[in-house]
């Protein structure tokens, strides 16, 4: 299923968007959510990343400075 989203952008990004599309071959449409999806997955990662980093420090299991210090000493 697909929906309609309308967004505004600048002058600038949409004269390179225009531009991008001609030269790809594919419609302004497909080329802004191809955007928005990587744009989605990519901050879900790091918001899932930061929030399993906040659970461990809240659940004290961070690791020292000097225990990663000693672990590039020795390799």
């Amino acid at each position: 299923m697909r929906e309609i989203l309308s967004v505004r952008i600048d002058t600038a990004t949409k004269k390179r968007l225009d531009a991008l599309s001609k030269r790809s071959m594919r419609s302004k449409s497909f080329l802004a959510a191809e955007a928005i999806a990587a744009y989605v997955e990519s901050e879900e990662k790091q918001l899932d990343e930061l929030q399993t980093g906040i659970a461990e420090l809240d659940a004290r299991k961070e690791v020292s400075h000097e225990s990663l210090l000693q672990n590039q000493l020795k390799q």
